[in-house]
């Protein structure tokens, strides 16, 4: 077993989250907030990859892979959804978890996350059965030891393009931010607000049980600068970071991400948790997840962890 293997197996064994080996995003920013504590930047901030990303969405496959690229973690999501009425998941069977949890333990993996992208296309806030969809989630959180689900607004759930759809989806969040509560979880929802419309948004949802992905690709869409938006949202208010852009180039080579100034202000602030890597994919090689994903590791790695 090489030292990185090994590193990384001590410190599942040392949170101790579930019998598995398995840590997730909210013990792990328990365990690396640097209030009180002095700590490294190995034990403050953990890399991970999306599944679905690299092309492994609720395959075993995805803990080696990440194992290979050396990721500390994967985004792990629930499935396709469609016109369905939940999710297309193979982890409502305690069976198929347990394998899931064996494996990561096995490959030294943890889960940062438990991801809902079906909503990147469908309506949080007009779907009938959200409410099974979110009950599913969250006990598949449970069965995993996870305590952080991933919810993408998306397209449908545009809060600054279709505003109208606001009082349902505070509603919903509400509902979604009960049922994490329930098991000690949290919702990470991302929106396409900028800060200062995320804390007025969490204002109006009120619930210890919603907090925010905060995803660098949006505050560049958005022309916003990224250390002062994190600044206005506060380490409080932040569940997990999804740390890339849009495709075009790889994370190192992308000078609208200034990482060594984004650490810089996470380390003030105090944060610490999951950075999850989904795209900034070099597009004359878009389809190499070795090389941009490895790549995107290793980059975040020096830069976090060094």
């Amino acid at each position: 077993m090489n030292n990185t293997s090994h590193n990384r197996r001590n410190f599942i064994k040392s949170l101790a989250v579930i019998g598995a080996g398995v840590w997730s995003g909210q013990a792990l920013s328990a365990c690396s907030s640097s209030r009180g504590m002095a700590v490294t930047g190995k034990e403050r901030y953990k890399i991970a990859v999306c599944d679905w990303m690299i092309l492994k969405r609720q395959k075993l496959s995805a803990f080696a892979l990440a194992n290979e690229i050396n990721a500390d973690g994967i985004e792990l999501d629930m499935g396709g959804l469609g016109n369905r009425d939940t999710f297309d998941s193979k982890l409502g069977d305690p069976a198929v978890r347990q394998e899931f949890l064996a494996e990561a333990k096995k490959q030294g993996v943890g889960i940062s996350s438990i991801a809902m992208s079906g909503f990147y296309a469908q309506s949080f806030a007009e779907r009938p059965t959200v409410p099974q969809m979110v009950q599913d989630t969250v006990d598949t959180m449970k069965g995993m030891g996870v305590n952080v689900a991933y919810l993408p607004l998306g397209v449908p759930g545009d809060l600054v393009k279709h505003p109208e759809l606001r009082p349902a989806i505070v509603e919903r969040l509400k509902m979604a931010g009960a049922k994490a509560q329930e098991i000690g979880g949290v919702i990470a929802v991302e929106t396409a607000l900028d800060a200062e419309g995320e804390v007025a948004l969490l204002q109006e949802v009120d619930s210890p049980g919603v907090k925010i992905c905060f995803n660098f690709a949006n505050a560049i869409k958005n022309g916003k600068d990224i250390p002062s938006e994190l600044k206005i949202l506060g380490a409080d208010r932040i569940a997990q970071i999804h740390c890339s852009n849009t495709d075009g180039e790889l994370i190192e080579n992308d000078p609208a991400l200034d990482m060594p100034a984004i650490k810089d202000t996470l380390d003030k602030l105090g944060w610490g948790g999951w950075l999850i890597i989904e795209r900034s994919r070099d597009t004359d090689d878009v389809h190499n997840v070795r090389a941009n994903y490895g790549g995107n590791v290793a980059y975040l790695k020096s830069v976090f962890q060094g």
